[in-house]
């Protein structure tokens, strides 16, 4: 007897590679890296911060960011069913009422490993969790406006794992030029997501989502989204000029002036040039923000005393 072959014993039970798919582990790497750059911008040395870096890494991507991507799939479900048919949940392979058992246990999960990591990252982690679930879940749905939904992802992806990163190594409320920088940076991302807009313009006008394309056409979604990166990188290259750090602003302000160029190109066709322009522009950004954090490091190893060192 030849038996069919499945993604799970049972069929009312999600395999492991649906369960994967539902977590979209692509999708991990943005929170994960400015987890990574708080936790270097942080000043503790590399052999003491390595195991907490490690578990708030974890926590920024396969569980906060993991959670939030349940979550979206969950609510997104019936859309999907006629979008992309061939999502996890609407092909069928993550069964009934498991995309939300999976969203409300991952977020769970992700609480109760924050508080391990001390009092302002179990907050600032709840604070994450609401805007992943405000994000996609009714009566919210923050996502159906570009100008708000793009800000809390921006500020969730970028700005909690950095100041959480900090907070979790420096033991305390992260100082106020790490606040600045991590929030600077959530700003900038705002702009990155636009970016994934221009893909889904009929798409999303159709089912009433007013993206930044949609609310304000191809052409002045683009300017918004260079200008939007580009200033935020700008006053941060400012900070580190006014912090004593000139050469590695220089450094940050190449990265800039680079990505500056190939806004020019793709500001010529936005709707033709969005993917090339995310590839390597977005590239470029998270480059700066390392940059950044190892400027941020030099600043916060000098405050240290000598004796205390």
């Amino acid at each position: 007897m030849e038996i069919t072959p499945s993604h799970s014993l049972r069929p009312d039970v999600p395999g492991l590679s649906a369960i994967v798919a539902l977590l979209k582990p692509i999708t991990w790497f943005p929170p994960m890296w400015a987890y990574a750059c708080g936790a270097i911008a942080s000043g503790a040395p590399i052999h003491a911060m390595a195991p907490t870096a490690l578990l708030g890494i974890v926590l920024a991507g396969p569980l906060l960011c993991g959670s939030s991507q349940a979550v979206n799939d969950w609510f997104d479900r019936h859309v999907d069913a006629i979008n992309e048919p061939h999502r996890v949940i609407p092909s069928g392979r993550m069964p009934g009422r498991w995309g939300l058992a999976i969203a409300i246990a991952t977020s769970g999960l992700s609480a109760a490993v924050a508080a391990l990591l001390g009092p302002f990252v179990f907050v600032a982690a709840l604070l994450g969790i609401a805007f992943a679930w405000g994000y996609s879940a009714p009566p919210f749905r923050f996502k159906r406006n570009g100008w708000l939904g793009n800000g809390v992802v921006g500020l969730s992806y970028e700005t909690l794992p950095w100041i959480t990163a900090a907070a979790a190594l420096q033991g305390g409320t992260p100082a106020p030029e790490t606040l600045a920088v991590a929030l600077l940076y959530g700003v900038g991302a705002h702009g990155i997501l636009t970016l994934n807009d221009f893909k889904s313009i009929r798409g999303d006008r159709l089912m009433g989502i007013s993206t930044l394309p949609v609310l304000h056409g191809a052409a002045n979604a683009a300017r918004i989204a260079c200008l939007v990166m580009a200033v935020p990188q700008i006053v941060v290259a400012g900070l580190l000029v006014h912090w004593g750090l000139p050469v590695l602003a220089g450094v940050l302000a190449l990265l800039i002036a680079v990505q500056v160029a190939c806004m020019a190109r793709f500001l010529a066709d936005p709707v033709g040039r969005a993917v090339w322009y995310s590839a390597i522009g977005v590239g470029l950004y998270v480059g700066g923000m390392m940059v950044t954090a190892f400027a941020m490091r030099g600043l916060a190893v000098s405050a240290v005393p000598s004796a205390a060192m």
